[in-house]
């Protein structure tokens, strides 16, 4: 079997099964029970010691019990194309899972991609979370540019999966604002007035979007005031729940400034927000 081998490197996540299982059993209680029906949710793709139970929080809201669990990444600007891991499975510590190549291939016919050949966050450092919860799926490994032609590619695959009669969920990858010096991106200086911009007005407005469901004021509020770097993966989110008729909600927001209880703010730093859909 042609396997998608991890290329993070150590410290991203855990390598060891009974680690994983430690951090991840808290977050399982619940899982099956009728207030799980969540068939998208947003998570953040930091390390895990950094975002990890946002992360968690947003892949157990998910329902179980389905066929593929379909994971959008991002960090490609718009005019990319959308990129596909192209094996027939991925490792993780937790074994290997399989690719749903039946739906590659017929989610190819309506959405043309590329071949996904690079080291990149966004899907590894997820999967093996969805690996913990979803044991018995298959995945689809995907990312998508930073257009509003994501949106409509989140709904084709919503098609796609209907009309093969498959049960997917989708989990979106994305950070919201990346401020500081390591950043290039400091409007409001340093400290805690800039902590405080970034918590209640940068990404509480990409959020509020996102709970809204406005594909394309989510793209303005990314593009304009770079509260997330993967917009891509949300967009595609949103269309993939874009019929559903159910609401968002917010589980949790933090950013890695808060990490590790420190009482002064760093010069740099990252929001993160778990979000459920549909």
């Amino acid at each position: 079997m042609n396997l998608r081998e991890p290329c993070l490197p150590s410290g991203w996540y855990p390598r060891q099964k009974s680690e994983i299982e430690r951090f991840l059993g808290p977050f399982a209680e619940g899982r099956g029970s009728p207030a799980v029906t969540a068939s998208a949710a947003i998570a953040p793709h930091a390390g895990w010691y950094y975002s990890g139970s946002l992360a968690a929080m947003a892949v157990s809201s998910l329902v179980p019990d389905v066929e593929t669990v379909v994971v959008i990444g991002g960090h490609l600007p718009g005019g990319a194309p959308v990129l596909a891991a192209p094996e027939e499975g991925v490792r993780t510590p937790l074994g290997t899972m399989d690719i749903d190549k039946e739906l590659r291939t017929e989610f190819e016919k309506t959405v043309s991609f590329k071949p996904d050949l690079y080291q990149d966050n966004t899907v590894e450092v997820l999967l093996p979370m969805v690996h913990y919860f979803f044991p018995r799926s298959k995945l689809l490994w995907l990312r998508f540019p930073a257009e509003l032609s994501s949106f409509e590619a989140g709904k084709a695959l919503e098609k796609t999966a209907m009309d093969m009669k498959r049960r997917i969920v989708v989990l979106a990858s994305t950070d919201l604002t990346h401020y500081g010096d390591n950043y290039g991106f400091s409007p409001k200086g340093r400290g805690k007035a800039a902590l405080e911009w970034v918590k209640n007005v940068n990404d509480a407005a990409f959020i509020k979007a996102v709970l809204n469901g406005d594909p394309s004021l989510v793209l303005k509020r990314a593009s304009e005031d770079g509260s997330s770097c993967s917009v891509g993966a949300v967009l595609g989110a949103l269309g993939f729940t874009a019929s559903g008729g159910k609401s968002a909600r917010l589980l949790e927001y933090s950013t890695s400034a808060n990490v590790g209880g420190e009482d002064s703010v760093p010069p740099s730093f990252v929001g993160y927000a778990a979000i459920s859909l549909g």
